[in-house]
């Protein structure tokens, strides 16, 4: 999967780095390339630890020319098209990397993912699920970004038998591919997660919020409070809590962020079945900013 050892132990959680307009370089960059081009630079990348079929699903993702092109695609419609947050590769590689941190950081406080509690499965199967649910979550963007979530369920659907064959067999490949496009329809904005794995998720998609992605539309020049609130995103870190089990803290420039972290945060955390684990303190550092609500918690 890379030729760097060191590689597996990273954490990939962080926003990536953006240019003079607040897109994400590797999303504005990879849109205007040619497919080819494109997709040759696309790598995900994330810590499998000693989980070798994760880490066989990632290296069979990365030399999925067909996947890979899905993304390409849905980067054009979401950067060059539609002027957007970014659906491109970028945001899927931050997606499983955040969801796969939140999920190990709730086992280890005790939370019980559905394919150990309703399957017997392994702890392992629950990471695969989340991964590949953040690989197809948002590949309906290379169609419409109206029903996205319906298209990515149809195309994952037809993808997923053969991206597990030999790692599973029947009926565990069935279970793991229907769990996969449970977090995939569950992670719309009226999803119903009916498993961990599907509520890790729906909140790591709202937690991709800071820089490259979400500034996209403020940069464009569409001033409104949904693309203010998007800009004042710092940055979101994960850690262990204080009154709950984890801790997200948001770090804001401007008091607009509040609206972003409540419009949604709030709604994709409500419902997730995770409310009880997470606490979210947000806050600004900045000393030029006006305080108009220095901490807020959910």
């Amino acid at each position: 999967m890379t030729d760097d050892p060191h590689e597996d132990e990273r954490d990939h959680t962080e926003p990536p780095d953006t240019g003079e307009r607040g897109v994400s370089i590797e999303a504005e960059r990879g849109a205007h390339l040619a497919p080819d081009e494109a997709v040759a630079a696309m790598r995900i990348s994330l810590p499998a630890r000693g989980n070798r079929v994760l880490r066989e699903v990632v290296s069979r993702a990365n030399d999925d020319l067909s996947l890979r092109a899905w993304w390409h695609v849905a980067n054009v419609n979401a950067v060059r098209r539609m002027r957007i947050n970014d659906h491109s590769w970028v945001h899927v590689q931050v997606v499983a990397n955040i969801g796969l941190k939140l999920l190990r950081d709730l086992l280890r406080h005790g939370a019980e993912p559905g394919m150990v509690r309703d399957y017997g499965m392994r702890v392992e199967d629950a990471e695969v699920v989340v991964v590949l649910g953040a690989m197809f979550h948002c590949v309906g963007m290379a169609v419409h970004r109206r029903g996205h979530e319906d298209w990515s369920l149809f195309m994952a659907a037809d993808r997923l038998p053969g991206m597990l064959d030999g790692l599973y067999a029947e009926p565990a490949r069935t279970i793991v591919i229907a769990e996969v496009l449970q977090t995939i329809t569950a992670h719309r904005a009226d999803g119903e997660p009916l498993s961990l794995e599907a509520g890790v998720l729906r909140v790591a998609d709202a937690l991709d919020m800071a820089k490259g992605r979400s500034r996209i539309p403020f940069a464009a020049g569409r001033t409104s409070i949904h693309s203010l609130s998007a800009a004042a995103i710092e940055r979101v870190s994960i850690r262990d809590g204080v009154e709950r089990p984890i801790q997200v803290e948001i770090e804001m420039n401007n008091s607009a962020g509040v609206f972003q972290i409540d419009e949604l945060l709030r709604k994709k955390l409500h419902g997730s079945g995770l409310e009880e684990w997470i606490e979210v303190f947000a806050h600004i550092d900045a000393e030029t900013e006006k305080l108009l609500l220095p901490v807020v918690r959910l």
